[in-house]
């Protein structure tokens, strides 16, 4: 394949998926394939789908234009905060909004770093939409969250899918409801379950830096988050009426910006770097979630790390060194032929190692005419 090349999608994909743990620059290297292969953006984002957390979830909408073209995207803003946005909302919105992109003779590009939504749509979980219950809510409403895990724990056989569910009360609850729909619903209704799954082959190719550099990145993004002023943001937000508790559900930035106007958290030196800590945990629990769904059979062509500290910034252009790790990736999938095994986690820096199981040449391709 030659290095000047237009890249083009192996026949068997008729999608692809970006993926990777916060702050790697998932969002501009999606904008760029689907500026490359003519897409659309589909995001995997459990709070973009919110309207108004701009900020702290990092919309960065003016990434989507392009040398003053604007990259269609979808799932992002298309619900209120009180509205509690699940897993088969987001899927019954792909199952909707996937063949739509197709009948447009456009190429869907997924990108985000929601494990479990990224999980319903590439491995086609079949979910069901369970309603609130009251009744057990009213039951359950005087138990502490240790006896909460408790009944969790003895409703899954100690087995707990998704460890997050034990975080909070809210989530506990939630997770109680739905495993006890479940076992009193063997047969569950056809009202109740996800329309027909549309045809969804994905090129999945995943993104993430050294461990050192992604805090890095987490650090300075964080900072530049508070100086856009991510406070007021969620200070507009409990003014419009949407209270605290609410806005702690939405987990690490709207969590801890909220305690600290509560005066739960005393200083801004202390939330900075108690949220900083947070979100490095957060890209912990993202990269194992990833390991997960890799031992489970999802083919993921991880891009090899090209040496560069900053974050990946929107160009309209897919870069030399991205060109370089996507070729070999496309390349495998047209002749039929896997990569060699490649670990993103092998976090040495050292890029030469990469690029040799790669087969790659140190080089830089020249960056793509826009088109």
């Amino acid at each position: 394949m030659s290095s000047t090349e237009k890249l083009t999608l192996p026949a068997k994909y008729n999608c692809i998926c970006v993926l990777g743990p916060t702050a790697v620059g998932k969002t501009p290297l999606a904008v760029a394939l689907a500026k490359e292969f003519d897409g659309e953006v589909i995001s995997v984002d459990s709070r973009q789908v919110y309207k108004y957390l701009d900020i702290g979830s990092g919309k960065d909408l003016c990434e989507y234009t392009i040398n003053g073209e604007p990259i269609p995207y979808h799932l992002i803003d298309v619900t209120e905060l009180p509205t509690e946005y699940s897993v088969f909302d987001f899927q019954a919105e792909v199952y909707k909004v996937f063949p739509e992109i197709l009948s447009r003779k456009k190429v869907p590009v997924f990108c985000g770093g929601t494990g479990m939504y990224l999980q319903s749509v590439v491995q086609g979980l079949d979910l069901i939409e369970v309603p609130c219950n009251e009744e057990l809510r009213t039951e359950l409403g005087g138990k502490s969250e240790a006896e909460l895990t408790e009944i969790l724990l003895k409703l899954k056989n100690g087995k707990l899918h998704n460890k997050t569910d034990t975080e909070d009360r809210h989530r506990l609850l939630r997770a109680i409801e739905i495993e006890v729909f479940q076992q009193n619903n063997q047969e569950i209704p056809k009202t109740n379950r996800m329309p027909l799954r549309p045809d969804i082959r994905p090129l999945i190719i995943g993104t993430t830096f050294p461990r050192d550099i992604l805090r890095s990145n987490i650090k300075r993004r964080l900072g530049a988050r508070v100086d856009e002023g991510l406070i007021p943001e969620v200070e507009k937000l409990n003014k419009m009426g949407i209270g605290y508790d609410r806005l702690e559900r939405l987990g690490l930035e709207y969590r801890f910006v909220s305690e600290y106007l509560e005066g739960k958290i005393p200083t801004k030196e202390e939330l900075i770097s108690k949220l900083y800590i947070a979100i490095g945990q957060f890209a912990k629990r993202q990269e194992t979630w990833f390991r997960r769904m890799e031992k489970q059979g999802v083919k993921i062509n991880w891009l090899p790390f090209d040496g560069k500290e900053e974050e990946r910034q929107p160009s309209g252009n897919l870069c030399g060194c991205t060109q370089v790790g996507l070729r070999p990736v496309l390349h495998s999938c047209t002749s039929g032929k896997d990569m060699e095994p490649h670990q993103p986690r092998d976090h040495t820096g050292r890029t030469e190692v990469l690029r040799s199981r790669l087969h790659l040449q140190e080089r830089t391709i020249p960056r793509l005419r826009n088109h």
